[in-house]
């Protein structure tokens, strides 16, 4: 989780204090419905006012699924509800990474789409997903972040963001790169199509 963060702020995904990420580390009991020890499903999401590039194991955040803090310096991100929320809504998931990264945020501010490109995978619709505007740690942003990634692995947060999850941090991190890869491609496409 250390290393996902630091490569998404060098990479210019969470600019300042922007962004969060978090991973879920199941109940290894939870299948056996019995243990001989005390488990239990834990989320680990980095803290709130600290910049993505100064996470550390002190810091990151670890909290139950209802968002109790059992460990780390600091209060949790903001937006942890809607961590828990996905998580909850997506038992296949076990890692979000919310960026502000430039491309797919300026797309956020604008009524333009991004074009979902080849080397995404195997494409269900044209352009990413786009969820109507909530402030941040809001409930309702809670809500139509749980009801988005019910059909949607990125999603982009109008007027404030992107959101990826998947099985791991880690293709949940390349999810956002590629996504503003895409977001890249879409932005000079247009630029291009105004001026040839």
């Amino acid at each position: 989780m250390v290393n996902i963060a630091h490569e998404i702020y060098r990479n210019g995904l969470t600019p300042g204090l922007s962004g969060n990420i978090s991973l879920k580390i199941p109940d290894i009991n939870e299948k056996k419905k019995k243990s001989p020890h005390e488990h239990r499903t834990v989320i680990l999401i980095s803290p709130s006012g600290v910049s993505l590039k100064d996470i550390n194991l002190k810091n990151i955040i670890v909290t139950d699924t209802n968002g109790n803090q059992l460990d780390g310096e600091g209060e949790p991100s903001s937006e942890l509800y809607m961590h828990l929320g996905i998580y909850k809504t997506r038992e296949d998931v076990q890692g979000i990474v919310h960026t502000h990264s430039p491309y797919a945020t300026g797309f956020s501010f604008t009524d333009k789409k991004i074009p979902l490109l080849e080397g995404f995978g195997k494409i269900k619709e044209p352009y990413i997903n786009i969820i109507d505007y909530a402030p941040p740690g809001s409930d309702e942003l809670v809500e139509l972040a749980t009801q988005g990634v019910k059909k949607d692995d990125i999603l982009i947060l109008k007027d404030h963001g992107l959101l990826a999850v998947a099985s791991n941090i880690e293709n949940a991190a390349n999810l956002a790169f590629f996504a503003e890869n895409c977001a890249k491609t879409g932005f000079v496409s247009l630029i291009l199509n105004k001026i040839i």
